[in-house]
């Protein structure tokens, strides 16, 4: 049985409802260098920028502000000649973090 749409109703037989998914977003400043690695890190033209960040991978090994006091309450708030070479010695080795950027 054929619908019927009467004028006098609030819709209306020509009446087009569209409904969109909202998404929060932020918007960010980035150097034209970091743009240009974020747009080549993705595995499509259309992968979205979000994707590409989110399927990047960020390693959580440094120690955290809780883990220093907790250390300092174990080990005394002063280190070692040899906790201090050592940390000199791992300074001037410290290279660049590798790519973050996987593809695929």
């Amino acid at each position: 049985m054929p619908v019927e749409f009467r004028s006098d109703t609030a819709l209306d037989k020509n009446a087009c409802t569209m409904h969109s998914a909202c998404m929060a977003t932020k918007t960010i400043s980035l150097k034209l260098e970091a743009y240009e690695r974020l747009r080549s890190a993705r595995v499509t033209p259309d992968e979205s920028f979000s994707r590409v960040i989110l399927r990047a991978e960020w390693p959580n090994s440094a120690m955290s502000a809780a883990d220093f006091q907790e250390r300092c309450r174990k080990v005394g708030p002063h280190f070692s000649e040899a906790i201090l070479n050592r940390l000199e010695e791992n300074d001037r080795a410290d290279l660049p973090p590798e790519n973050k950027w996987k593809t695929g």
